[in-house]
């Protein structure tokens, strides 16, 4: 699979080349028609002017969280607990402070949903949409990667702060390739809404 990954990319890379090329022959060919070209004044002032805007969506934030709560996860060694048959107390005491920690998060967060007239609850009293919604993912994201952290400390997987600090960042190197395919996938996609829409 990683042997094909530099040619999709190459692919997405040339798609939107080519793309630029069409919408220039098709906003020339047939004025009327509602293409703009990407090579016009209009769509280099469009490119160069809304790309960070482009690139700087909901998803992006979403997809960073993530990533950091996946390494995190990964690199606490949780997973171990799972593979082997005999776990040590050490591990059985850190999997425990883990889940409590785990659990004062969820206590925290439903304490700041359930109770009348909530926090983050909308201003009708909703969930979705409601500044819970909206955080839903960065505090499961936090909430792993803190529940993480304890488990490693008390497992004694994180020696010292430099540990924590690379379980932090693993998942970003892990997840590097999907970073670059986001930026062009989307990059294609704005590029054909604004040629066609």
């Amino acid at each position: 699979m990683k042997k094909i990954l530099p040619y999709i990319a190459l692919s997405l890379a040339l798609a939107e080349v080519v793309l630029m090329l069409l919408s220039w022959l098709l906003s020339a060919a047939q004025p009327a028609s509602g293409v703009r070209s990407m090579l016009s004044s209009e769509g280099l002032r469009w490119l160069m002017g809304q790309y960070s805007m482009m690139l700087s969506t909901t998803l992006l934030s979403c997809l960073l969280l993530a990533v950091i709560a996946i390494g995190c996860f990964l690199r606490c060694g949780i997973t171990k607990i799972f593979q082997t048959s005999r776990v040590s107390y050490r591990s059985q005491r850190a999997l425990l402070m883990g889940v409590a920690v785990l659990l004062a998060c969820i206590g925290v967060m439903l304490l700041l949903t359930v109770t009348p007239h909530a926090i983050l609850l909308s201003a009708t009293g909703d969930l979705f949409p409601s500044p819970f919604s909206a955080s839903l993912i960065p505090v499961c994201a936090f909430s792993v990667c803190v529940s993480c952290i304890v488990y490693g400390v008390i497992a004694g997987t994180f020696q010292s702060l430099k540990d924590v600090y690379d379980a932090l960042l693993y998942g970003i190197r892990w997840a590097a390739p999907v970073f670059l395919f986001y930026i062009l996938i989307i990059q294609l996609y704005e590029s054909l809404r604004f040629v066609f829409g």
